[in-house]
Protein backbone atom coordinates (compact mmCIF):
# COMPACT_ATOMS: atom_id res chain seq x y z
CA UNK A 1 0.00 0.00 0.00
CA UNK A 2 2.80 2.51 1.11
CA UNK A 3 4.54 1.38 -2.19
CA UNK A 4 1.64 2.48 -4.02
CA UNK A 5 1.31 5.94 -2.51
CA UNK A 6 5.06 6.43 -3.30
CA UNK A 7 4.14 5.23 -7.00
CA UNK A 8 1.47 7.76 -7.75
CA UNK A 9 3.04 10.26 -6.01
CA UNK A 10 6.33 10.05 -8.36
CA UNK A 11 3.32 9.90 -11.38
CA UNK A 12 1.90 13.43 -9.91
CA UNK A 13 5.28 15.02 -10.16
CA UNK A 14 6.38 13.63 -13.19
CA UNK A 15 3.03 14.40 -14.86
CA UNK A 16 3.01 18.15 -13.52
CA UNK A 17 6.99 18.35 -13.97
CA UNK A 18 5.69 18.16 -17.78
CA UNK A 19 3.26 19.93 -17.78
CA UNK A 20 5.06 23.01 -16.93
CA UNK A 21 7.38 22.24 -19.66
CA UNK A 22 4.93 21.64 -22.20
CA UNK A 23 2.31 24.83 -20.90
CA UNK A 24 5.28 27.25 -19.80
CA UNK A 25 5.90 28.22 -23.61
CA UNK A 26 2.38 28.17 -25.09
CA UNK A 27 1.73 30.60 -22.23
CA UNK A 28 4.53 32.78 -22.84
CA UNK A 29 3.41 32.84 -26.57
CA UNK A 30 0.67 34.09 -25.59
CA UNK A 31 1.90 37.26 -24.36
CA UNK A 32 1.54 39.92 -27.27
CA UNK A 33 5.43 41.29 -28.09
CA UNK A 34 3.85 44.11 -29.08
CA UNK A 35 1.29 45.45 -26.54
CA UNK A 36 3.82 48.46 -25.48
CA UNK A 37 3.48 49.49 -29.20
CA UNK A 38 -0.60 48.98 -28.99
CA UNK A 39 -0.15 50.74 -25.47
CA UNK A 40 1.78 53.41 -27.41
CA UNK A 41 -0.61 53.68 -30.34
CA UNK A 42 -3.24 54.22 -28.10
CA UNK A 43 -1.37 56.80 -26.03
CA UNK A 44 -0.94 58.73 -29.06
CA UNK A 45 -4.50 58.70 -30.06
CA UNK A 46 -5.36 60.43 -26.95
CA UNK A 47 -4.01 63.47 -28.74
CA UNK A 48 -5.92 63.60 -32.01
CA UNK A 49 -8.34 65.58 -30.57
CA UNK A 50 -6.32 67.89 -29.05
CA UNK A 51 -2.75 67.87 -30.23
CA UNK A 52 -1.92 71.09 -27.94
CA UNK A 53 -3.18 69.69 -24.63
CA UNK A 54 -0.79 67.50 -22.06
CA UNK A 55 -1.69 64.30 -20.96
CA UNK A 56 -1.72 63.43 -17.46
CA UNK A 57 -1.20 60.52 -15.09
CA UNK A 58 -1.90 59.72 -11.32
CA UNK A 59 1.31 59.85 -9.21
CA UNK A 60 1.18 59.91 -5.12
CA UNK A 61 4.32 62.08 -5.02
CA UNK A 62 3.58 65.75 -3.82
CA UNK A 63 5.09 67.39 -7.10
CA UNK A 64 2.38 67.40 -9.52
CA UNK A 65 4.36 68.12 -12.33
CA UNK A 66 5.55 64.84 -12.60
CA UNK A 67 2.19 63.50 -13.47
CA UNK A 68 2.99 65.05 -17.08
CA UNK A 69 3.16 61.66 -19.00
CA UNK A 70 3.13 63.81 -22.91
CA UNK A 71 3.67 67.62 -24.28
CA UNK A 72 3.40 67.71 -27.32
CA UNK A 73 4.71 71.37 -26.98
CA UNK A 74 8.48 70.33 -26.36
CA UNK A 75 8.14 68.50 -29.58
CA UNK A 76 7.23 71.50 -31.58
CA UNK A 77 9.94 73.29 -29.68
CA UNK A 78 12.55 70.51 -30.30
CA UNK A 79 11.68 70.99 -34.14
CA UNK A 80 11.91 74.52 -33.54
CA UNK A 81 15.51 74.63 -31.89
CA UNK A 82 17.05 72.15 -34.29
CA UNK A 83 15.14 73.09 -37.35
CA UNK A 84 14.51 76.73 -37.74
CA UNK A 85 16.71 78.31 -35.29
CA UNK A 86 19.27 77.15 -37.49
CA UNK A 87 17.84 78.60 -40.43
CA UNK A 88 17.21 82.34 -38.93
CA UNK A 89 20.76 81.91 -37.42
CA UNK A 90 22.42 81.32 -40.49
CA UNK A 91 20.32 83.78 -42.47
CA UNK A 92 21.00 86.81 -39.99
CA UNK A 93 24.80 85.88 -39.35
CA UNK A 94 26.02 84.33 -42.26
CA UNK A 95 23.66 86.64 -44.50
CA UNK A 96 25.01 89.74 -42.49
CA UNK A 97 28.81 88.72 -43.37
CA UNK A 98 28.15 87.56 -47.22
CA UNK A 99 26.72 91.30 -47.33
CA UNK A 100 29.30 93.55 -45.61
CA UNK A 101 32.10 92.25 -47.58
CA UNK A 102 30.10 92.41 -50.75
CA UNK A 103 29.44 96.11 -49.63
CA UNK A 104 33.31 96.42 -48.81
CA UNK A 105 34.47 95.00 -52.21
CA UNK A 106 31.68 97.58 -54.21
CA UNK A 107 31.61 100.86 -52.13
CA UNK A 108 35.38 100.29 -50.56
CA UNK A 109 36.31 102.15 -47.13
CA UNK A 110 34.77 105.53 -46.51
CA UNK A 111 37.07 108.16 -46.48
CA UNK A 112 36.78 112.05 -45.13
CA UNK A 113 37.13 113.73 -48.32
CA UNK A 114 38.62 116.79 -46.73
CA UNK A 115 41.66 114.65 -45.35
CA UNK A 116 42.76 115.26 -41.92
CA UNK A 117 42.53 118.66 -40.19
CA UNK A 118 45.20 118.53 -37.96
CA UNK A 119 43.00 119.23 -34.86
CA UNK A 120 40.87 116.70 -33.03
CA UNK A 121 37.57 116.84 -30.86
CA UNK A 122 36.48 114.87 -28.04
CA UNK A 123 34.12 112.02 -28.59
CA UNK A 124 33.93 110.23 -26.13
CA UNK A 125 34.86 110.82 -22.77
CA UNK A 126 36.69 107.99 -20.75
CA UNK A 127 33.80 106.44 -18.82
CA UNK A 128 31.64 106.61 -21.93
CA UNK A 129 34.67 104.47 -23.69
CA UNK A 130 34.75 102.21 -20.66
CA UNK A 131 31.12 101.01 -20.38
CA UNK A 132 31.10 100.56 -24.52
CA UNK A 133 34.08 98.34 -24.00
CA UNK A 134 32.40 96.37 -21.22
CA UNK A 135 29.51 95.73 -22.42
CA UNK A 136 30.77 95.06 -26.28
CA UNK A 137 33.56 92.54 -24.44
CA UNK A 138 30.86 91.02 -22.77
CA UNK A 139 28.88 91.05 -25.44
CA UNK A 140 31.40 89.11 -28.06
CA UNK A 141 31.82 86.41 -25.12
CA UNK A 142 28.51 85.79 -25.05
CA UNK A 143 27.98 85.59 -28.47
CA UNK A 144 30.34 83.51 -29.39
CA UNK A 145 29.45 80.88 -26.37
CA UNK A 146 25.85 81.45 -27.33
CA UNK A 147 26.49 80.72 -30.88
CA UNK A 148 28.09 77.38 -30.00
CA UNK A 149 24.89 76.30 -28.79
CA UNK A 150 23.36 76.59 -31.95
CA UNK A 151 25.86 75.72 -34.69
CA UNK A 152 28.56 73.93 -32.46
CA UNK A 153 28.14 70.35 -32.86
CA UNK A 154 27.50 71.09 -36.70
CA UNK A 155 30.82 72.86 -37.18
CA UNK A 156 32.81 72.82 -34.21
CA UNK A 157 32.42 69.05 -33.07
CA UNK A 158 32.99 67.42 -36.03
CA UNK A 159 36.80 69.87 -36.42
CA UNK A 160 37.52 69.60 -32.91
CA UNK A 161 36.29 65.88 -31.60
CA UNK A 162 34.07 65.26 -28.79
CA UNK A 163 36.94 65.82 -26.04
CA UNK A 164 37.69 69.05 -26.79
CA UNK A 165 34.20 70.25 -27.94
CA UNK A 166 33.20 69.04 -24.56
CA UNK A 167 35.83 71.22 -22.65
CA UNK A 168 34.95 73.86 -25.15
CA UNK A 169 31.61 74.43 -24.15
CA UNK A 170 31.59 73.65 -20.43
CA UNK A 171 34.01 77.01 -20.24
CA UNK A 172 31.53 78.51 -22.93
CA UNK A 173 29.00 77.81 -20.56
CA UNK A 174 30.21 79.09 -17.43
CA UNK A 175 31.64 82.27 -19.42
CA UNK A 176 28.07 83.07 -20.90
CA UNK A 177 26.41 82.55 -16.98
CA UNK A 178 28.72 85.26 -15.56
CA UNK A 179 29.48 87.35 -18.05
CA UNK A 180 25.80 88.00 -18.50
CA UNK A 181 25.95 90.46 -15.02
CA UNK A 182 28.21 92.66 -15.97
CA UNK A 183 26.77 93.00 -20.40
CA UNK A 184 24.00 93.70 -18.15
CA UNK A 185 24.84 96.72 -16.25
CA UNK A 186 26.92 98.02 -19.45
CA UNK A 187 23.23 97.91 -21.22
CA UNK A 188 21.72 99.76 -18.70
CA UNK A 189 25.10 102.38 -18.05
CA UNK A 190 24.47 102.52 -21.87
CA UNK A 191 21.02 103.55 -21.70
CA UNK A 192 21.23 106.20 -18.78
CA UNK A 193 24.45 108.05 -20.22
CA UNK A 194 23.29 108.14 -24.15
CA UNK A 195 19.39 108.62 -23.67
CA UNK A 196 19.44 111.83 -24.16
CA UNK A 197 21.61 112.28 -27.72
CA UNK A 198 19.41 109.25 -28.93
CA UNK A 199 15.67 110.50 -29.36
CA UNK A 200 14.65 110.20 -33.05
CA UNK A 201 14.32 113.85 -35.07
CA UNK A 202 13.36 114.81 -38.49
CA UNK A 203 16.70 115.10 -39.03
CA UNK A 204 17.26 111.27 -38.76
CA UNK A 205 14.52 110.78 -41.37
CA UNK A 206 16.63 113.10 -43.77
CA UNK A 207 19.98 111.67 -42.84
CA UNK A 208 17.98 108.16 -44.08
CA UNK A 209 16.48 109.77 -47.44
CA UNK A 210 20.35 110.95 -47.84
CA UNK A 211 21.70 107.41 -47.54
CA UNK A 212 23.85 108.61 -44.72
CA UNK A 213 26.60 108.85 -46.37
CA UNK A 214 27.44 105.36 -47.11
CA UNK A 215 25.48 105.37 -49.83
CA UNK A 216 26.00 107.86 -52.13
CA UNK A 217 27.98 111.01 -52.68
CA UNK A 218 28.20 113.61 -49.40
CA UNK A 219 27.23 112.96 -45.89
CA UNK A 220 23.92 114.76 -44.61
CA UNK A 221 24.20 116.63 -41.20
CA UNK A 222 23.55 115.11 -38.01
CA UNK A 223 24.17 115.35 -34.43
CA UNK A 224 25.78 113.56 -31.89
CA UNK A 225 24.22 110.05 -33.21
CA UNK A 226 23.27 110.05 -36.71
CA UNK A 227 20.06 107.84 -37.63
CA UNK A 228 22.24 104.36 -38.62
CA UNK A 229 24.21 104.72 -34.97
CA UNK A 230 20.68 105.44 -32.89
CA UNK A 231 18.90 102.45 -34.85
CA UNK A 232 22.20 100.54 -32.58
CA UNK A 233 21.57 102.18 -29.64
CA UNK A 234 17.77 101.29 -29.72
CA UNK A 235 18.84 97.71 -30.72
CA UNK A 236 21.51 97.43 -28.15
CA UNK A 237 19.21 98.65 -25.59
CA UNK A 238 15.76 96.73 -26.43
CA UNK A 239 17.54 93.81 -27.61
CA UNK A 240 19.84 93.43 -24.47
CA UNK A 241 16.79 94.23 -22.35
CA UNK A 242 14.79 90.90 -23.94
CA UNK A 243 18.00 88.97 -23.61
CA UNK A 244 18.57 90.01 -20.32
CA UNK A 245 14.63 89.26 -19.08
CA UNK A 246 14.92 85.58 -20.83
CA UNK A 247 18.58 85.08 -20.08
CA UNK A 248 17.57 85.29 -16.22
CA UNK A 249 14.68 83.05 -16.48
CA UNK A 250 16.91 80.20 -18.18
CA UNK A 251 19.85 80.97 -15.53
CA UNK A 252 17.08 80.42 -12.63
CA UNK A 253 14.70 78.22 -14.12
CA UNK A 254 12.54 77.70 -11.32
CA UNK A 255 11.23 81.14 -11.30
CA UNK A 256 10.10 80.64 -15.03
CA UNK A 257 6.77 79.55 -14.10
CA UNK A 258 6.78 75.99 -15.78
CA UNK A 259 8.14 74.16 -18.71
CA UNK A 260 6.28 76.08 -20.96
CA UNK A 261 7.22 79.28 -20.46
CA UNK A 262 10.77 78.18 -20.30
CA UNK A 263 10.59 77.02 -23.62
CA UNK A 264 9.24 80.49 -25.03
CA UNK A 265 11.79 82.69 -23.05
CA UNK A 266 14.46 80.18 -24.75
CA UNK A 267 13.27 81.11 -28.67
CA UNK A 268 12.93 84.18 -27.62
CA UNK A 269 16.77 84.58 -26.28
CA UNK A 270 17.55 82.71 -29.29
CA UNK A 271 16.60 85.10 -31.74
CA UNK A 272 16.78 88.13 -30.78
CA UNK A 273 20.64 86.87 -29.73
CA UNK A 274 21.18 85.94 -33.79
CA UNK A 275 19.35 89.40 -34.45
CA UNK A 276 21.62 91.07 -32.66
CA UNK A 277 24.89 90.09 -33.61
CA UNK A 278 23.83 91.01 -37.26
CA UNK A 279 23.32 94.34 -35.95
CA UNK A 280 26.81 94.44 -34.18
CA UNK A 281 28.94 92.86 -37.23
CA UNK A 282 27.27 95.85 -39.03
CA UNK A 283 28.23 98.13 -36.50
CA UNK A 284 31.79 96.68 -35.87
CA UNK A 285 32.37 96.85 -39.86
CA UNK A 286 31.96 100.43 -39.88
CA UNK A 287 33.40 101.44 -36.51
CA UNK A 288 36.88 99.46 -38.16
CA UNK A 289 37.78 99.02 -41.62
CA UNK A 290 34.34 100.42 -43.13
CA UNK A 291 35.01 104.16 -42.36
CA UNK A 292 38.45 105.73 -41.66
CA UNK A 293 38.79 107.52 -38.51
CA UNK A 294 35.57 105.79 -36.74
CA UNK A 295 37.65 103.58 -34.68
CA UNK A 296 38.88 106.70 -33.05
CA UNK A 297 36.04 107.72 -31.46
CA UNK A 298 36.27 104.83 -29.24
CA UNK A 299 39.52 104.28 -29.18
CA UNK A 300 41.46 107.22 -27.73
CA UNK A 301 37.90 109.51 -27.80
CA UNK A 302 39.51 112.15 -29.94
CA UNK A 303 38.46 112.39 -33.52
CA UNK A 304 40.02 114.54 -36.11
CA UNK A 305 37.56 117.82 -36.32
CA UNK A 306 37.43 117.45 -40.42
CA UNK A 307 35.67 113.66 -40.12
CA UNK A 308 33.72 115.11 -37.03
CA UNK A 309 32.29 117.76 -39.36
CA UNK A 310 31.65 115.69 -42.35
CA UNK A 311 29.53 112.86 -40.30
CA UNK A 312 28.24 115.28 -36.93
CA UNK A 313 28.03 118.66 -38.41
CA UNK A 314 25.28 119.88 -36.27
CA UNK A 315 27.41 118.23 -32.89
CA UNK A 316 30.51 120.04 -34.18
CA UNK A 317 28.48 123.28 -34.37
CA UNK A 318 26.93 122.79 -30.78
CA UNK A 319 30.64 122.32 -29.40
CA UNK A 320 31.96 125.08 -30.92
CA UNK A 321 29.85 127.05 -29.58
CA UNK A 322 30.22 125.69 -26.09
CA UNK A 323 33.73 126.78 -26.38
CA UNK A 324 34.59 122.64 -26.39
CA UNK A 325 36.82 123.28 -29.48
CA UNK A 326 39.57 125.01 -28.86
CA UNK A 327 41.19 127.76 -31.77
CA UNK A 328 44.62 126.45 -31.90
CA UNK A 329 46.17 123.07 -33.20
CA UNK A 330 45.61 120.00 -30.54
CA UNK A 331 47.41 117.67 -32.65
CA UNK A 332 49.97 118.45 -35.15
CA UNK A 333 50.12 117.09 -38.62
CA UNK A 334 52.83 114.43 -39.39
CA UNK A 335 55.26 115.78 -41.81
Amino acid sequence: MRRGAQLLALVAVLLLTFAAVTVGPVLAQQINPTADSVREQQFLEALKGNPSAELQGRITIPDQRAATLERPAGRDWRAFHQGTMLRIAAIAVLGTLVALVAFYLIRGRIRTASGPAGRTITRFNAFERFMHWLTAACFIVLALSGLNVTFGKLLLLPLIGPQAFTNISVVAKWAHNFLAWPFMLGVVLMFLVWIKDNIPTMIDLRWFAAGGGIVGSGHPPARRFNGGQKIVFWGVVLGGAALSVSGFYLIFPQWAGGVLNLQFWNVVHGIVSVLMVALMLGHIYIGTIGMEGAFDAMGSGEVDLNWARAHHSLWVEEELRKGHVGDGPRLQPAE
